[in-house]
């Protein structure tokens, strides 16, 4: 049953603007593993985990460098989760969380499905 959605579209150029003028923002935002990407690879990991977060409903027990966006052998990106954020996922009954990525046109975005197990009950 899905039980939260969120997008978000980031702009690259402001983004990169922001991170120079406020550098420690890596730190603040990214997984150690994430932080040397190219500016357009990290807008979108941005808008992911913004995207995550109205998913969940709000940032209650969610942390920055908790969320890390890593990419199966075939390229399709995944969360991997951990320390609060990864409590924060779990108390809220989410068993799934699907992830899509994309820039273009200066622009990166993403989409985001949350889903628990059972059903809605709901029946004609």
């Amino acid at each position: 049953m899905i039980v939260g959605i969120g997008v978000d579209l980031v702009d690259i150029a402001r983004f990169e603007r922001s991170i120079e003028r406020t550098p420690r923002l890596i730190e603040r935002l990214f997984a150690p593993s994430e932080r040397t990407l190219p500016a357009h690879s990290l807008a979108a990991r941005y808008a992911a985990k913004e995207a995550l977060i109205k998913a969940l409903g709000g940032s209650d027990g969610v942390r920055w460098t908790d969320i890390e966006i890593t990419r199966e052998a075939s390229g399709r990106p995944l969360f991997a989760l951990t320390g609060t954020t990864a409590r924060a996922v779990a108390e809220r009954g989410i068993t799934m969380v699907h992830l899509s990525l994309s820039h273009d046109a200066g622009l990166a975005t993403a989409y985001v499905v949350a889903e628990a197990a059972g059903s809605n009950g709901g029946g004609a």
